[in-house]
């Protein structure tokens, strides 16, 4: 009785390793022979759209799970992440009352619109995005170059835009014109 069932687990194993063995050597040559589109015109089909989002959704809940988040944020922390997205940030992004670049229309996968990422993302998760960027998708890491208040003060103000009025934001965006320059790098 034992061994019928050793060789079916055996048949079984050797199955499961062939099947590894074919499905490395296939994504040898998608990699290997150019068959993957790399072009940014086209975008991703669904099943790679799928994988490549729901890996970095997973990725930054799991590394964003320990770090704490500030209970609230200052209106001058939201007014200085303002100038700070607004001179880094808008042109990829947009912001209330603005649109993104005509360029960013061109980019996959193509850059969230602002107003969703607090439905979307924890505060946590938007400093950790912020700070660490998304590989492939042309968001840089912020952190380099800058510190963490500044990192902070923009997720803050990431956290305030859905309930700025595009006047708000313009407001806000001309006194800083006025009176500071965007954030110094670190």
């Amino acid at each position: 009785m034992i061994w019928p069932s050793r060789n079916i687990l055996l048949i079984w194993l050797a199955g499961i390793a062939t099947a590894g063995v074919c499905a490395g050597a296939g994504a040898l040559v998608v990699v290997e022979g150019g068959l993957f589109d790399a072009t940014a015109s086209d975008p991703h089909s669904p099943i790679v759209a799928w994988a490549t989002h729901t890996a970095m959704v997973r990725s930054v809940q799991l590394r964003a799970a320990s770090i704490a988040a500030p209970s609230r944020f200052t209106q001058a922390q939201i007014e200085a992440g303002l100038r700070d997205y607004d001179w880094a940030c808008s042109s990829c992004h947009g912001a209330p009352g603005v649109a993104r670049a005509a360029f960013a229309d061109g980019m996959t996968p193509s850059p969230p619109y602002i107003l969703d990422a607090p439905r979307h993302w924890r505060a946590r998760e938007l400093y950790w995005i912020v700070g660490q960027g998304v590989k492939m998708t042309a968001m840089p890491a912020w952190a380099p170059s800058r510190t963490e208040a500044q990192l902070w003060n923009l997720v803050a103000f990431l956290e305030a835009a859905p309930d700025l009025s595009p006047r708000d934001y313009a407001r806000i965006r001309g006194a800083a014109a006025q009176n500071i320059s965007p954030a110094p790098a670190k």
